[in-house]
């Protein structure tokens, strides 16, 4: 179909030509008077922004040259950053900056090109000084703006927009040097000779203190399309980090890394960035983590970064990948008007050997070689409102579907059905060897320990053993909640399970990856049922440390009372399963006549009315069994008096968790309701026992040597 033909005046036409021209004159006017005038304008701004960042950061900078070079290039010599009172942070020789005169109508600043010839940049620590200070300096606001409210995604909008703009189309750096020192003790110089944009192709060589290591960040940016995909390697090595090391004691390297932002614009409300990150052969080493090195072969996270108006998340859409396995994280933290923690993990049904042949190298070196079939699916919830945090919300859930061990790996996980050797270990350093089986004299079949014992240890350590399998999820929960109101450390969620595995199968290094390993050798254990409930119990009450080098019940029933276990009363009973958290100062709550000091009496009310509920024990008035518990005659001499103050934090700091009381223990009480500030205050004002037992011994010999002294005169 053909389009009517539309006939416009002459006259329009004219009036159009003539304005037209006239606004292209004008433009050539103004553009005329703007080039003549442009080296006064930049010399102005220049001021101006000297002048600021003086005023506003305390830096002084000096140009010695400045000047147009072509119609929108500017060129800089010479120039100098100066922290106020600090080192100089930054020198160029020559900097030539171009920006596209286009989007400068509109008030966007895009750089077109940049050269650097030879410049450095040195960072200097010294104590809690540094010449970045200057970064953490506020401007002053007015009250106005001390209301407004801040939307994290516009912030973050904003940002990520500022930094592509700053990529240049075409960039040519050399020589341009940067220097770490960080107190004298460790130091960085990385020197890079060449770096260039050419069409959005970056490449780029570093040099690392002189010549020890060469470095390339290499790949293509499309700042225009907010798209980037870089990948940072070394010339024929790995990519080390000697600083973190040094500074950290930490070991850290990898073959790559690739980062890939493929994505970034709103969504809603939320500004979403999608990408990916991946890293080949990445080696971890650090003693919280590991006594060894962690390798990770291949792992990627394709993400969905999600910024709020009040929060940061990264989306469930979002997927790792180590080797064969994926898994599905969502995390989540938001600002305001309370802080909110939520951690989610869902990994789909998939092949366990795969799962298992996933995990880093070096993690769980006891399971090497192991070999499993079946499938297993994982979820894990984790909500913590910190302005309410009792409402806490934890589940995790590992479920198997036709899951079996085909093969053992370098350990057994069925060596404690058989007799076997326990050693035990004090400080990172083995005890003797225990033999665990009728061969030792002291080992006692579950059947023939008292049951007065048992239901109190059961009752204090962990009342649904025989229900659980391996994890307490409420008694986790809490932990958490616990900890999170004290700001540190000071309850775990340990099952006997957990204690067991730790003690028989595992060392005693405080490690991640130690933990992480116990946790999964429980799973496996109680899940698969290698093991049965009553003869891990009866394991464990042969093993637990109850006292200096006192291991099992057999040892401890013997030592502190002269039975055997199966002899033990009710109030016996509730004090060995008091010891076990912390046995070190089982001796400290003996009152020089052998009897418990009094501080223990509403302890043993509290667990007693616990055990009578469950019809565990009779009912009792009178302190279940608190009266009549006497310390043999034999070790009341090692007692210290009464009057002596005792600092018992300097003992059991061997335990995964170094808890600090003074004489009263860690009882149930300590452990479901921590100390309060007055213990804390009392525990620092007290004596260190070794200084105890030494003024005490000073002061017998005083009193022997005036006894003999006073006999002799009389006689």
């Amino acid at each position: 179909m053909r389009l009517p033909k539309i006939n416009i005046p002459k006259k329009y036409i004219k009036a159009g030509a003539w304005v037209l021209g006239v606004f292209l004159v004008l433009i050539a006017i103004l553009g005329s008077i703007a080039y003549s005038k442009r080296e006064a304008l930049l010399k102005q701004m220049i001021a101006k922004a000297i002048k600021k960042a003086d005023t506003d950061y305390g830096l002084a900078i000096k140009i010695e040259n400045a000047g147009f070079k072509g119609l929108s290039t500017v060129q800089m010599k010479n120039i100098s950053v100066v922290p106020k009172d600090r080192d100089t942070l930054s020198t160029v020789a020559d900097l030539t900056i171009g920006v596209k005169l286009l989007p400068l109508l509109f008030g966007d600043v895009k750089l077109a090109e940049v050269a650097l010839n030879t410049g450095t940049v040195n960072v200097v620590l010294k104590d809690s000084l540094t010449n970045l200070d200057f970064i953490l300096k506020r401007k002053k606001k007015d009250k106005k703006d001390n209301k407004a409210k801040i939307d994290l995604s516009e912030i973050a909008h904003d940002i990520l927009n500022q930094v592509l703009n700053k990529i240049p189309d075409d960039m040519e750096m050399k020589n341009l040097r940067f220097t770490l020192n960080d107190n004298d003790t460790a130091k960085l110089n990385f020197l890079t000779t060449t770096a260039t944009i050419d069409g959005g192709d970056l490449k780029s060589t570093i040099l690392v203190n002189d010549n020890e290591a060469t470095w390339h960040i290499n790949g293509k940016l499309k700042p225009g399309k907010k798209q980037m995909d870089v990948l940072f390697f070394a010339d024929g090595k790995k990519v080390e980090l000697p600083y973190l090391e040094n500074k950290l004691h930490a070991k850290l390297s990898f073959d790559t890394v690739r980062t890939e932002m493929k994505s970034a614009e709103y969504s809603g409300d939320n500004f979403k960035i999608t990408g990916s990150w991946s890293v080949k052969n990445l080696l971890i080493n650090h003693s919280k983590i590991a006594s060894n090195d962690i390798i990770v072969k291949d792992a990627k996270i394709d993400a969905d970064m999600l910024i709020g108006p009040n929060f940061v998340a990264l989306d469930s859409t979002s997927t790792v990948f180590l080797k064969d396995a994926a898994i599905h994280p969502y995390l989540k933290y938001t600002l305001s008007p309370d802080k909110i923690y939520e951690v989610k993990l869902h990994a789909d049904e998939q092949d366990a050997q795969a799962v298992l042949n996933a995990f880093p190298e070096g993690l769980f070196e006891s399971l090497d070689g192991l070999q499993v079939k079946g499938k297993i699916k994982y979820d894990l919830n984790f909500y913590l409102d910190s302005s309410t945090p009792d409402s806490l919300k934890f589940n995790s859930t590992l479920t198997p579907y036709n899951f079996k061990i085909v093969k053992w790996g370098k350990l057994n996980l069925q060596k404690i059905n058989e007799t076997f050797i326990y050693t035990p270990y004090e400080y990172g350093k083995p005890m003797r060897d225990i033999t665990i089986g009728p061969s030792n004299p002291n080992y006692t079949p579950l059947s023939e320990i008292s049951s007065n014992f048992k239901n109190a240890l059961l009752t204090s350590e962990d009342p649904s053993f025989y229900t659980h399998k391996g994890f307490v999820e409420e008694s986790i929960r809490k932990s958490f909640v616990i900890n999170f109101k004290e700001k540190k450390f000071v309850r775990g969620g340990s099952t006997i399970s957990m204690q067991l595995v730790k003690n028989v199968f595992l060392s005693r290094q405080k490690t991640l990856a130690r933990k992480a390993e116990e946790i999964l050798i429980v799973w496996l254990i109680e899940n698969n049922r290698l093991i049965s409930k009553q003869r891990m119990l009866e394991v464990y009450f042969n093993i637990i440390e109850m006292g200096k080098n006192i291991y099992g019940i057999g040892e401890a029933s013997r030592q502190y009372f002269g039975k055997s276990p199966s002899q033990l009363s009710i109030g016996e009973g509730i004090f060995l399963a008091n010891i076990v958290p912390r046995p070190k100062i089982a001796m400290f709550k003996f009152r020089g006549d052998g009897g418990l000091k009094d501080y223990m009496l509403p302890y043993f009310r509290y667990m007693g009315r616990i055990m009578a509920k469950r019809g565990l024990t009779p009912a009792d008035t009178s302190g279940y069994g608190f009266y009549n518990v006497r310390l043999r005659e034999g070790l009341r001499r090692y007692l210290l008096p009464d009057s002596a103050k005792v600092d018992t934090a300097a003992f059991d700091t061997d335990t995964d968790a170094p808890v600090k009381m003074q004489d009263e223990s860690k009882n149930l009480f300590d452990r479901l309701f921590g100390r309060s500030k007055k213990d804390k205050d009392t525990t620092n004002k007290q004596l260190t026992v070794q200084d105890t037992v030494k003024k005490t011994r000073k002061e017998l010999r005083r009193e022997r040597r005036e006894k003999r002294r006073l006999e002799k005169e009389a006689n």
